[in-house]
């Protein structure tokens, strides 16, 4: 059986996030890319969110620290409010360790060098 991507997108995860996440395709742009890393949280593809992490930016963010924030959660849903080129407000809607619901809510902004798409930092609200 076939289900919907964990992005939203409505076509499986097999033809949209996860040839990104395993470095088929590249991901076109800021909104796609911020789309894979969702679900690369929701498949735990920890180093997928390393990789697509802005080299000036890494430092900030340890491997253990994303491992436990993918695994420690159930993503259940995410909504893009707004894209444009370079940034992505977003919620995602994840319920925690003690199974409460909880939102996260966000505006990312990324940057494109030598044809690849990067999270560079976000906004939290």
């Amino acid at each position: 059986m076939l289900t919907n991507c964990y992005c939203g997108n409505l076509i499986p995860f097999s033809d949209c996030c996860e040839p990104y996440i395993k470095g088929i395709k590249a991901a076109p742009t800021a909104e796609t890319l911020m789309r894979s890393r969702y679900s690369a949280y929701a498949v735990h593809a920890i180093e997928y969110l390393l990789k697509t992490t802005h080299i000036s930016q890494r430092k900030y963010h340890s491997k253990k620290d994303i491992e436990q924030w993918a695994v420690s959660n159930q993503w259940v849903k995410l909504e893009v409010l707004q894209a444009t080129e370079k940034t992505v407000e977003f919620k995602a809607y994840f319920l925690d360790d003690q199974l409460q619901p909880q939102v996260h809510h966000e505006k990312s902004t990324f940057k494109q060098q030598n044809g690849h798409w990067f999270y560079v930092d976000g906004k939290f609200y």
